[in-house]
């Protein structure tokens, strides 16, 4: 059961229903929304951004500009890395013999499509690719979740369930809930649904963007957002749903069991505002975060302390922070990402902004060759706190060094198998 103090915290911050703003979005659906976003300059100027990211030829996350190389081979034959493959194929195939002919046509886009590198977390339906799940039949809809189902793990499920019944209660505690609910989401399918074949799916939309490549035994899971504005549901059929708060508190108690002089390097800002962090360290919509929608390519220097030099017991629980972030996987993957991450854990960066005081919002990422991991306290978009509050969440994976959709594989595959 949530607590009143909980309670409070989100909606003594829930805006008035009678400003033009809400308003508007009572009054709106997805399309007429982002119509009305759309128009906004901050919008225009923010889509221009995006379209010369998404035009640049894909290179992946770097440190420097320069890709690192040899760092995701390809399995052997025989080699097992967890990929739960056969249900996912039966899932995927499942879900096509459910579709119509126009429907399949707007679902299944080929393995390299362009379109994989489109996804956004807003709820601005700028994006329409694949099928909008609150325009299919509930079949469908059940359907697509068994696909989820098949491909993440018990909790990755739901969790990611969860973002979207959180965006459904934030839109019936705001009065929005033609924009914003539990089906405002996208799927697409890329390939052929196979055993041996590289395919992927990607579902997309408000506070919830998963990326998913399969190849044989290998999956790619990024990348991956997650996020919830509140992060707790208080009432209804979902009441005691509560998003986050592991990852939140192993952060704190993380930081918490530095000394001064470490502490002191691990924090590289003291508040999470932007000053003191500079412009180019901070964004209105995505603030601290680094790896958002379209960023594909970015330049991400590390920051922080390198992780090696923590004591052993902390080291093991950033171990723990990293394995419940992507605890989505499925359990064989997720011990195989983990062994990857182990491989370069000399090479990996723990960094904080904010403080550790309770209720304090923060940011952390951990950084290496192969895992990039954010966490970030953000202000309202729907609620309307001016300042970062710990009720609003936004999570990242990303895979740096081209590996991000599972690129770099299908690229050794491709090559492997020219004609």
């Amino acid at each position: 059961m949530l607590s009143s103090l909980d309670v409070r915290a989100f909606r003594q911050y829930i805006p008035p229903r009678d400003t033009q703003r809400s308003r508007e979005l009572a009054n709106s659906d997805a399309y007429q929304w982002a119509n009305i976003r759309c128009a906004e300059p901050f919008m225009e100027k923010w889509m221009s951004t995006w379209k010369e990211l998404y035009m640049e030829p894909y290179r992946g996350i770097t440190t420097d500009g320069k890709v690192q190389p040899d760092l995701f081979p390809l399995a052997i034959p025989g080699q097992d890395r967890g990929a739960p493959t056969a249900a996912m194929v039966d899932a995927a195939r499942r879900l096509l013999s459910a579709v119509s002919p126009v429907q399949k046509a707007i679902l299944v886009h080929p393995i390299g499509a362009p379109e994989w590198r489109s996804w956004a977390n807003p709820e601005i339906y700028i994006f329409k690719h694949g099928l909008r799940l609150e325009e299919v039949n509930e079949n469908i809809i059940m359907r697509v979740y068994d696909l989820m189902k098949a491909s993440l793990s018990r909790s990755g499920y739901a969790k990611a369930r969860g973002c979207m019944k959180v965006n459904a209660f934030l839109g019936e505690v705001v009065d929005g809930t033609k924009v914003l609910n539990e089906h405002s989401y996208n799927l697409l399918l890329f390939g052929t649904p196979s055993l041996t074949l590289p395919w992927g799916w990607q579902l997309y939309g408000h506070h919830l963007c998963i990326n998913c490549f399969v190849l044989a035994s290998q999956v790619v899971i990024s990348p991956v957002f997650m996020g919830a504005e509140p992060n707790i549901i208080d009432e209804g059929p979902d009441q005691g749903t509560v998003l986050f708060a592991e990852q939140e508190a192993l952060g704190v108690s993380l930081v918490r069991s530095f000394d001064k002089q470490l502490y002191e390097r691990v924090q590289i800002y003291q508040e999470l505002s932007s000053p003191p962090i500079p412009s180019s360290r901070f964004h209105r919509a995505d603030q601290r975060h680094l790896g958002g929608a379209f960023h594909d390519n970015r330049v991400i220097p590390y920051e922080g302390v390198r992780c090696s030099l923590f004591s052993p017991s902390q080291q093991e629980h950033l171990r723990g922070i990293i394995r419940l972030t992507l605890d989505y996987l499925p359990p064989k993957a997720l011990s195989a990402r983990m062994e990857d991450i182990s491989t370069h854990w000399d090479q990996t960066y723990f960094c904080w902004i904010g403080g550790t005081d309770p209720g304090r919002p923060f940011y952390y990422k951990v950084h290496s060759p192969v895992v990039m991991i954010e966490f970030d306290h953000h202000t309202g978009v729907f609620l309307n706190n001016t300042e970062p509050q710990p009720f609003h969440i936004h999570t990242l994976v990303r895979t740096p060094n081209g590996n991000d959709y599972g690129k770099e594989l299908l690229r050794q595959f491709e090559r492997l198998h020219k004609p």
